[in-house]
């Protein structure tokens, strides 16, 4: 440090999604920091930080999600490394949280392990979080340190409005909420886009399985997008899809921040009425994808424009508009 100000940064990747870490480090004009992640034969992980980081501005990207467990480890065990080698400033960048949907006890004897993930992170040592799209935005509450919350719609908003002007997709447009906990997200993004909004009700019988019951609002011989921060079994973005088209829309795009996309994610959507699925890479994609309808969209641009930002202590607010 400098007369008070942080003179370098790093930037350090796991093992979770090293193809976007890469792309946010050749954006920033910084190689990634030397390191090594590995298992010993018991299964324990190893990291091994091959440059010196004392004194300065640390960045570690990782993703926690599948296998989260491991990857949740690795991101602990490197701010751990990263504090006993005398970083100043530990920053965590978690394009996906895991554990988020864990956010509250709905039911007697739950966990809360959003908030315990939290903890974890916050005793391992970090000073900063920087992520994207928590499944509840209350999540920023569980922690001790500043949480950079940022925000998929301006991304998949632009896509759309290019599609759009391009004359790809009808002018004639409603964003739809999946569900009711999406409906803020789906009036954001229709603002984005100057639409109307429509509301999938529906009845979850048990986890992972959705019942479609009604439509609220104009979807009449318009074309749906429907929103969502994530994707995981596809069976809720699926079924609202199929129940759009039967109820009169004219054709149904989607899309989300997270591609969890586990179990039948990519054979329900392959097989629904969703002409096009778009998501962001926060989670890495098998090299061949198994489904034609999945567009990937890259939050590199938006992840290092936040991390330059609060290396130099400017405002990130200007990254919440499209």
């Amino acid at each position: 440090m400098k007369n008070g100000v942080f003179s370098e940064y790093k930037i350090f990747a796991g093992n979770s999604n090293p193809a976007l870490a890469e792309e946010i480090a050749s954006i920033m004009g910084h190689p990634l920091g030397k390191s090594t992640i590995s298992k010993f034969s018991d299964g324990e992980i190893s990291v091994s930080i091959w440059e010196s980081v004392r004194g300065e501005d640390v960045y570690i990207i990782q993703s926690t999600c599948a296998p989260t467990n491991d990857n949740l480890m690795e991101l602990l065990i490197m701010i751990d490394a990263m504090k006993r080698a005398s970083a100043s400033r530990i920053n965590a960048v978690i394009p996906y949280y895991g554990y988020a949907r864990q956010d509250r006890k709905a039911k007697s004897r739950d966990p809360i392990t959003a908030k315990l993930t939290a903890d974890l992170l916050s005793v391992a040592g970090v000073d900063r979080v920087i992520t994207m799209d928590l499944h509840a935005a209350q999540i920023q509450g569980y922690f001790d340190v500043p949480v950079d919350h940022l925000v998929g719609s301006p991304v998949l908003g632009k896509y759309f409005k290019d599609q759009i002007s391009e004359g790809k997709i009808d002018k004639d447009i409603v964003v739809v909420s999946p569900d009711l906990g999406s409906v803020t997200r789906a009036r954001t993004f229709s603002n984005i886009l100057d639409c109307p909004i429509a509301i999938v009700d529906k009845r979850r019988p048990k986890p992972n399985v959705s019942e479609i019951m009604n439509i609220i609002g104009d979807i009449k011989d318009k074309t749906a997008i429907l929103v969502d921060d994530m994707v995981d079994t596809a069976g809720t973005i699926t079924n609202a899809a199929n129940a759009l088209i039967d109820l009169g829309a004219k054709e149904v795009y989607a899309c989300a921040t997270h591609p969890v996309l586990s179990g039948p994610a990519f054979k329900r959507i392959e097989e629904s009425a969703i002409k096009e699925m778009v998501l962001l890479n926060t989670i890495p994609l098998p090299e061949n994808v198994p489904s034609s309808k999945i567009k990937m969209l890259s939050v590199a641009p938006m992840f290092a424009e936040a991390m330059k930002r609060v290396f130099t202590n400017e405002s990130l607010s200007m990254l919440f508009t499209e």
